[in-house]
């Protein structure tokens, strides 16, 4: 028998399983499942249709379940779980991308101030970070709130269904909004701001180590997946969290990564405090520090100009890369839902620079432009919090920039991002980063071993596509796309 590790991947879409060998890493089988839709500004999901997703995608494996040894769940940030003294949901997990607690959010910040909030746990609330979800429920449900049993992420929940512990990991931990990276240690005094009862700090899960186990799984679980009662589960993270597993990430690199939102992060040795909120110094799955800004619209964005073009993706980009760049000086700010970084929930999306004569080309670079100009910007953020790219022309891996997530596929996206970027962006060959981290981790834990060794091991960090650019700087492109963005900001707070 080869032993194998299971990552799974618990996103907003979907749930996605890799399995791999423990030995060299190599890939032997994978699965997918879909969730129900979400439609923000109210943005939910039943915590049981992910346990049903999982079991679904499980079935998808037939007999590879039979030799894996171990498992691990990467699972998107910040949704709120919250389950009764018998652990059922109480009531559907408010998502990340649901911006219903903007008014608690602003409400914090103005309670104990953005530089204080940065101080005690790294992070500024925003709507979609956790304690402004748990304030809203306070707020807006509070018959639920003496009835919670347990506080937990979506990927907890998934380790819950999985071992029957109530436990979380470093990593998603430190994007709730009550857990400090850089003490170690829960924030009762953030609960309280949230309006939550003092009874509710006994309701979060254990905090494991990097390759602390959070035990074996239970004998309903591996009846329901097909797995041996002997599997051990590892601590799990959120999905940021396993990418920068999944692609080797060292401190010096930045990952962009663009899926229904965009993100960009990277590994640093320090905790960050970012008082304007536009970084969150979360920690890492590895020990570390992992300083992130997130945007709440990405491919979506060209989702819907392809659509609105009556064109699919490969033509959208082809049209993408006909135009010269600067759009024929379009701006597209991408603010479709909303928008995280910068924080303007209330926001809408904006075109500038219409013409008589703008073509179809120039459209579809421009919302490409867009994206990936919202996404410098929160680069630029991390920048100014310490965290840069290397702009090496060296091999793969000393490539600083890193692009991932579903919009990696796109040539368009590739290009011009290397373009904005004036240096060469790296696409690994892998394209499910996040499930991979959850599987180096659950290799980690089943097999005693540091997680770089594991890393190292599988060779995460070779092979992949550079990029390089194609065009001279256009300064211009970005200073418009300021101007652009600055406009609808202000229209949005005109109109709110």
């Amino acid at each position: 028998m080869t032993a194998l590790v299971a990552g799974v991947d618990s996103s907003t879409q979907s749930t996605k399983v890799v399995v791999r060998r423990l030995d060299d890493g190599r890939v032997v089988a994978g699965a997918r499942a879909p969730h129900p839709a979400t439609e923000p500004p109210r943005s939910e999901q039943d915590p049981r249709s992910w346990w049903q997703a999982l079991v679904t995608a499980f079935a998808q494996l037939g007999a590879v379940a039979a030799d894996i040894v171990g498992i691990s769940v990467s699972g998107q940030q910040h949704g709120l779980v919250v389950l009764d003294s018998d652990g059922q949901p109480l009531r559907p997990a408010k998502l990340w991308n649901d911006t219903e607690s903007a008014p608690q959010a602003e409400r914090l910040v103005s309670a104990l101030g953005a530089e204080q909030w940065a101080a005690a746990c790294g992070v500024v609330p925003v709507p979609a970070i956790t304690v402004t979800k748990l304030a809203w429920l306070v707020d807006t449900e509070p018959e639920a709130v003496p009835g919670i049993g347990s506080l937990m992420l979506p990927h907890d929940y998934l380790t819950w269904c999985l071992t029957g512990r109530a436990v979380t990991d470093r990593g998603d931990a430190s994007g709730t909004g009550w857990w400090d990276p850089a003490s170690a240690s829960y924030r009762p005094e953030l609960l309280a701001a949230a309006g939550a009862p003092d009874r509710l700090v006994g309701c979060l899960p254990d905090v494991l180590g990097p390759t602390e186990a959070a035990g074996p799984v239970t004998a309903a679980a591996a009846e329901e997946l097909g797995l041996p009662g002997t599997v051990i589960v590892g601590p799990g993270s959120g999905d940021n969290m396993a990418a920068a597993l999944g692609l080797g990430l060292r401190v010096g690199e930045l990952a962009m990564s663009l899926g229904t939102s965009g993100t960009v992060f990277g590994v640093s040795e320090t905790p960050a405090r970012d008082g304007s909120g536009l970084v969150a110094g979360f920690a890492d799955a590895n020990g570390a520090y992992l300083p992130l800004a997130c945007t709440l619209n990405a491919t979506k964005v060209t989702d819907f100009v392809a659509a609105t073009l009556g064109v699919d993706h490969g033509h959208l980009a082809a049209l993408a890369l006909e135009a010269e760049p600067g759009s024929g000086e379009v701006s597209l700010v991408p603010y479709f839902d909303g928008e995280r970084t910068p924080n303007l929930p209330a926001a809408t999306g904006l075109v500038t620079g219409l013409r008589p004569g703008t073509n179809r080309a120039q459209l579809a670079r421009a919302a490409h432009e867009g994206v990936l100009c919202n996404l410098l910007e929160a680069a630029d953020a991390l920048a100014r919090a310490g965290v840069t790219a290397a702009r090496s022309t060296g091999g793969a891996d000393e490539i600083g920039l890193r692009l991932v997530g579903g919009g990696a596929k796109s040539p368009a996206y590739r290009q011009i991002l290397a373009d904005l970027h004036q240096g060469p962006v790296r696409i690994p060959d892998d394209e499910e980063a996040p499930a991979t981290g959850a599987a180096v981790q659950a290799a980690a834990v089943a097999g005693e071993t540091a997680i770089d060794d594991v890393i190292d091991r599988w060779g995460l960090r070779s092979g992949g596509t550079t990029v390089e650019p194609r065009a001279e700087a256009d300064p211009s492109i970005r200073s418009r796309y300021r101007l652009a963005a600055a406009a609808a900001a202000e229209l949005s707070t005109a109109l709110s």
